[in-house]
C-alpha cells in the first residue's frame, strides 16, 4: 500500500523538544521526526516557512499542541 507524499513539514515545540511533523495534502499525519536531524535540513533547504499553524485547518492535525506552540510553529510547504 502506497502512502501519499508529504506536503507539509511543521517544526513545532512539543514540551521543550522540537519536532518535525509531516502531513500529506489533506493534513493527515505521515510521520514525526527529530527536528534537528539532517533529513529535516535537507527537506527544508531553500524553502521559506510560514510563521504559525494557528489557522482552523490545523486544529485537528495539531490537536495535541497548545495554541501558543502552534503560533510559534513554522510551516513549510514541500515540493512534491
Amino acid at each position: 500500500m502506497h502512502r501519499k507524499p508529504a506536503r507539509y513539514l511543521i517544526l513545532i515545540d512539543s514540551g521543550g523538544e522540537m519536532l518535525a511533523r509531516l502531513f500529506d495534502a489533506e493534513r493527515t499525519q505521515v510521520a514525526d521526526i527529530d527536528a534537528s536531524s539532517e533529513e529535516v535540513a535537507v527537506m527544508i533547504a531553500g524553502l521559506t516557512p510560514i510563521q504559525g499553524a494557528a489557522e482552523p485547518e490545523w486544529d485537528r492535525p495539531l490537536a495535541g499542541h497548545s495554541f501558543s506552540e502552534r503560533e510559534l510553529a513554522q510551516v513549510f510547504e514541500l515540493d512534491v
